[in-house]
C-alpha cells in the first residue's frame, strides 16, 4: 500500500452514538444519566452535537464503544459497567472532535477542548442554548462545579501516589498529570486538561494511544476464548506474531534467525542476549559504549553508561557536539573506530577477548545521538573479523522510529543479535531476542520467564507491525522527522540556549546549554599567559635553566600538587556547559502549554521528542509552536542574577 498516514475518520454525532448503543445494548435513561454524571466529573457537560476529526490516528476510534463485538452480557453488573463506559466514550468522542478541530487550525493551549463558562455547543448545534440567560448561567455554574470536583480528584490521586509509591518513581515527578483517556497523540487528564504526547510511553506507542487496529486485535483475542497465559507453548496468536516479525526483518538476517521470547521488559531481553553470547562463545567480557542505556537489571546496567563493573570495557561513542576527541564529524568517528580496533589488537591493553559488543544505533537516553552509518559499518567489520558477536539494541529505535523499520538498516549492517521490545508489543509488554542460528547453543531452560507468552501483547504487536509495514510509516517518519528537524534548527537561531539539534526520523532532541556559565579555561590559555623563558648558555649560567614555571590547575588533585601542561596545537572546541535546570524549566513550560516531552542526555539537558508515527503535519506544527513558546518562557524565567545564581522559576 502507498498510504503514508492512517485515513482520517469523521466522528459521528453524540446522539447517533447513544441511539446506536441503545439499540444494540438496551441502554436506558439511567445509563444516559450515568453518562452525564461521568462527564460532569471532569467539568464537561453532555450536549448533542456533530463534529468531524481531521487528525490521523486520533480520529478513528470505533463508534460502537468498548463492548462492541459481543463483549458485554446480560448480567446487570456488566450492563451497568457498559453504561458507564458508554458515557465516557461519548464524552471522549465529542471532546476529541472539538480538540482536533481547534488544534488543526493553528494549535492552541492544552485546555482548549473545554473552558469553563464557554458555550462549547454553539458552533455545532445553533440554538442549543437558546433557552435564555438562566439556562446558560446554570450550565456555566454546573461546568465550574464539575471542574472543581475533577480538579479535587486529580490532586487527591497525585497525593496518594506520592504517599504510597516508591521514591524510585521517575516520570510521575516531572509530569504531575493523571491520564484518564487517550487516543492517538492526545491525552486527557483527570482535571480535563489535554496534552500532545511526545513521550509515547518512552517510544512504546508507535501508533499512539488506543489505535483502532490495536484495540481490534486485543478484542479479537478476548472474544475468541483463547488462553491468555501459555508460558512458551505454541499458539496461533504467537505464530502470527512471529511470522509478521520475521517478515519485517532484513532478509539476510531473517533467513537464519531464531527467536527467544523473554520476560516482558526490554532489560530482560538484554539479559537474555548477554547470556546467549556468553554461552555461545565461552567468554565473559563485554564491549559497550559511553552514554549507553540498556536497562535497569544487573547485567543490563553493567553495559550502560553509568556502570562501574570492570567486566565491561567502555568504548567511545561518536558524536559531533561533545566529541570525546574534540573534533566531531567523520574524523571523530574514525578516531573512535581506531581506538576500538587498537584496544582489541593490543596484547597489553588489558582487555580480554570479549563475548560480544553491544550498541544502540541511536543512543536515546544518552542524548539522542545517531551513530554515523560509516562508523556502524566499521564496528561490524571489526567484530566480524575477530569473531565477536555484535548485539544491536533496538528496544527504542525499532518499528519505524528512525525512518527505517529497523535502525540498523540505515547502515546496511546485519548484526548477530537484535534486542527488541517497546513498540513490538503494540503498547503492551513484550520483549524478544532474535539472533543468528549459529549462536543457538544454550540448553533448554537456559533463559525462561513466567510471562513470556503474553497473548494480548502478541496480537497487538502483530497488528502494529503489519500496520507500520503496510502503510509505510517508517518512510513517513523519515519525511516528517526531517521536516521537524529543520523546524527545530530554526528554533536554535532564535534561541541561543539551544546548543545542538539532532536526531533521526521521529527520534529528536535539543541539547540546552548554559551561555552565561564560563567553561573551565583550557591549559593552553595558562601557558599563553606565561613570559617566555630566557635563553641560557652553557657558561653564562652555571646553575642551568630555572625550573619550569608552575601554576594552579583549575581542577587540582586531592593533595593540591601543582600541575604542568605542555602547549599543543589542538583547537579548543569544547561547547558550552549543559543546562539541566533550564531543560527542566522547558519541560515544565511545555506541560503548561499542553505538550509532554522527556529529558535525557548526560546531564538531563536534552529535550527529547518521541511522537507516535501517526503524528499529522498539523500536530507536528503544534508541537514546534508550543516548544518555541516554552523555550521563550523558560529563558525569561531562568536568567542569571548578578551573583551568578539562576533566577527563580515562576509561572
Amino acid at each position: 500500500m502507498a498510504v503514508t498516514e492512517p485515513a482520517p475518520a469523521a466522528l459521528p454525532a453524540e446522539g447517533d452514538i447513544a441511539a446506536g448503543a441503545a439499540e444494540r445494548e438496551g441502554v436506558t435513561e439511567s445509563a444516559r444519566s450515568a453518562a452525564s454524571e461521568g462527564a460532569e466529573g471532569s467539568g464537561v457537560s453532555v450536549m448533542s452535537g456533530t463534529s468531524g476529526a481531521r487528525g490521523a490516528g486520533d480520529g478513528a476510534a470505533g463508534a460502537g464503544g468498548p463492548c462492541e463485538g459481543g463483549g458485554c452480557g446480560d448480567d446487570s453488573h456488566e450492563r451497568g459497567a457498559h453504561q458507564h463506559e458508554m458515557g465516557v466514550h461519548q464524552r471522549g468522542m465529542r471532546e476529541e472532535a472539538m480538540h482536533e478541530e481547534g488544534m488543526h487550525e493553528g494549535g492552541g493551549h492544552a485546555g482548549g477542548a473545554h473552558q469553563p463558562g464557554v458555550r462549547q455547543a454553539d458552533t455545532h448545534q445553533p440554538g442549543a442554548l437558546d433557552g435564555g440567560t438562566r439556562e446558560r448561567g446554570a450550565h456555566e455554574v454546573s461546568s465550574r462545579e464539575g471542574g472543581k470536583r475533577a480538579g479535587g480528584a486529580h490532586e487527591g490521586i497525585l497525593r496518594r501516589q506520592s504517599a504510597r509509591e516508591s521514591a524510585a518513581r521517575t516520570y510521575a515527578r516531572a509530569l504531575p498529570i493523571v491520564p484518564v483517556r487517550a487516543r492517538g497523540m492526545t491525552i486527557e487528564g483527570a482535571d480535563g486538561q489535554r496534552y500532545l504526547d511526545c513521550l509515547s510511553g518512552a517510544g512504546t506507542l508507535a501508533l499512539g494511544h488506543n489505535h483502532p487496529v490495536v484495540l481490534e486485535a486485543i478484542r479479537s483475542v478476548l472474544d475468541s476464548g483463547a488462553p491468555l497465559h501459555v508460558l512458551d507453548l505454541a499458539t496461533p496468536v504467537k505464530d502470527a506474531f512471529t511470522t509478521e516479525l520475521f517478515r519485517t526483518l532484513p532478509p539476510a538476517f531473517a533467513d537464519r534467525a531464531r527467536i527467544q521470547f523473554c520476560g516482558p521488559a526490554g532489560t530482560d531481553a538484554v539479559e537474555a542476549a548477554l547470556k546467549l553470547v556468553r554461552t555461545a562463545t565461552g567468554r565473559e567480557g563485554l564491549l559497550a559504549f559511553t552514554g549507553a542505556y540498556h536497562g535497569m537489571t544487573a547485567g543490563a546496567l553493567e553495559a550502560s553508561g553509568g556502570a562501574r563493573d570492570v567486566r565491561v570495557t567502555r568504548l567511545p561513542y561518536p558524536q559531533d557536539y561533545r566529541c570525546p576527541f574534540g573534533i566531531g564529524g567523520p574524523d571523530g568517528a574514525e578516531l573512535a573506530a581506531r581506538w576500538t580496533e587498537n584496544l582489541l589488537d593490543d596484547s597489553k591493553s588489558g582487555v580480554p577477548d570479549p563475548a560480544a559488543m553491544i550498541l544502540e544505533p541511536v543512543q536515546g537516553e544518552g542524548g539522542v545521538l545517531p551513530a554515523p552509518d560509516a562508523w556502524l559499518r566499521r564496528m561490524r567489520d571489526i567484530t566480524a573479523a575477530r569473531g565477536i558477536p555484535l548485539i544491536a539494541d533496538e528496544v527504542q529505535t525499532g518499528v519505524g522510529r528512525t525512518g527505517a523499520f529497523w535502525a540498523v538498516e540505515h547502515s546496511g549492517i546485519v548484526p548477530d543479535v537484535l534486542v527488541l521490545s517497546k513498540a513490538i508489543g503494540g503498547s503492551l509488554p513484550l520483549a524478544v531476542v532474535v539472533y543468528h542460528d549459529d549462536l543457538d547453543v544454550w540448553p533448554p531452560g537456559a533463559h525462561a520467564g513466567t510471562f513470556r507468552g503474553n497473548q494480548l501483547a502478541m496480537a497487538a504487536g502483530a497488528a502494529t507491525l503489519a500496520y507500520v509495514r503496510e502503510n509505510r510509516l517508517a518512510e513517513r517518519a523519515a519525511t516528517l522527522g526531517a521536516r521537524m528537524l529543520t523546524g527545530l534548527r530554526s528554533l536554535a537561531v532564535d534561541h541561543p540556549c539551544v546548543g545542538d539539534v539532532r536526531g533521526r526520523g521521529l527520534m529528536l532532541g535539543l541539547e540546552l546549554v548554559d551561555l552565561e556559565r564560563a567553561q573551565p579555561a583550557p591549559p593552553t590559555r595558562h601557558l599563553d599567559s606565561l613570559t617566555p623563558p630566557p635563553t641560557y648558555g652553557p657558561t653564562t649560567d652555571p646553575a642551568g635553566p630555572p625550573k619550569a614555571p608552575q601554576y594552579q590547575h583549575p581542577h587540582p588533585h586531592r593533595h593540591n600538587h601543582p600541575q604542568r601542561h605542555q602547549p599543543h596545537s589542538l583547537p579548543d572546541t569544547r561547547p558550552h556547559p549543559p543546562a539541566p535546570e533550564l531543560a527542566a524549566a522547558v519541560q515544565r513550560e511545555c506541560l503548561r502549554r499542553g505538550l509532554i516531552v522527556e529529558l535525557g542526555g548526560r546531564h538531563s539537558s536534552v529535550v527529547r521528542l518521541l511522537p507516535p508515527l501517526t503524528i499529522t503535519d498539523e500536530q507536528a506544527t503544534a508541537v514546534l509552536d508550543r516548544l518555541a513558546d516554552a523555550l521563550t518562557a523558560a529563558e525569561r524565567s531562568h536568567r542569571r542574577t548578578t551573583d551568578g545564581r539562576l533566577a527563580p522559576d515562576h509561572p
